[in-house]
C-alpha cells in the first residue's frame, strides 16, 4: 500500500464498485483513498447520496499547514457518482464543504434519458450543467452503453471540465480491461 498525501474520496455509481474496477484498485493501493458509503447502492437517490457526500466531507479534518477554504480532498467519481457530485455542488453542498474539494475526475457519466440508465435510480434528472467550483476532468469512452459522447461532452462544458475522451472503453470500468488505470490517476493527481 502506498501512502497519498492528498485525501481521495471515492464515489462508484450504480451497484457500487467492484474488485477489479480500477476504484477499488486505487483504494485498495493507496492509504489516503475511501469510499464514500452511500445509503443504498441498488436503489441510488440522488437527494440522499448528496448528503452522504456532504456528511463525508463535512467530517474531513482541516489539516495542518491547510488553510481555511483550501481544498485537500480530491474526488474520483465514475458514473452515478459524477451526477452526484454536479447534484452535490449544485443543490446540497455549504460553502465550507466545497472549499475542501480541490478537484474531481469524473468517469462515464450517465445519461439519465439513455436506455441503460438504472430504473432503480431516482431524482437525478435533470442534470445541472452549472460549472463546478473547482477543478475537473471529465472522462468518457465512445461506446459506453450508459452515456454516449455527446452528453458526456456536454456535462463537461457545463461543469467547466477538463474533456478526455479514451476511445471505445466501454463503461470504463473493470470490464474495460484497464488494470490500475494509471493515465485516470494521473489525471485525478494532476489536481492535488
Amino acid at each position: 500500500m502506498t501512502t497519498i498525501d492528498t485525501r481521495v474520496r471515492v464515489l462508484p455509481g450504480y451497484m457500487n464498485s467492484g474488485p477489479g474496477h480500477w476504484q477499488t484498485r486505487w483504494e485498495t493501493a493507496h492509504a489516503g483513498f475511501a469510499r464514500v458509503a452511500m445509503p443504498d447502492w441498488l436503489h441510488p437517490d440522488c437527494a440522499a447520496w448528496c448528503r452522504a457526500l456532504e456528511a463525508a466531507l463535512a467530517a474531513e479534518p482541516q489539516r495542518d499547514g491547510e488553510r481555511e477554504g483550501e481544498g485537500g480532498v480530491l474526488l474520483a467519481a465514475h458514473s452515478l457518482g459524477c451526477l452526484t457530485v454536479a447534484h452535490w455542488a449544485a443543490r446540497f453542498s455549504s460553502a465550507a464543504t466545497r472549499a475542501k474539494v480541490a478537484g474531481a475526475l469524473l468517469v462515464a457519466p450517465p445519461d439519465p434519458h439513455g436506455p441503460e440508465f438504472p430504473r432503480d435510480a431516482s431524482g437525478f434528472d435533470p442534470v445541472p450543467l452549472a460549472a463546478l467550483p473547482f477543478p475537473s476532468v471529465v472522462v468518457a469512452s465512445s461506446d459506453d452503453p450508459y452515456g454516449g459522447l455527446d452528453f458526456a461532452q456536454r456535462c463537461a462544458q457545463g461543469w467547466g471540465s477538463r474533456w478526455e475522451a479514451i476511445g471505445a472503453r466501454g463503461h470504463i470500468n473493470a470490464e474495460s480491461g484497464l488494470g490500475d488505470w494509471p493515465q485516470g490517476f494521473e489525471w485525478l493527481m494532476s489536481m492535488g
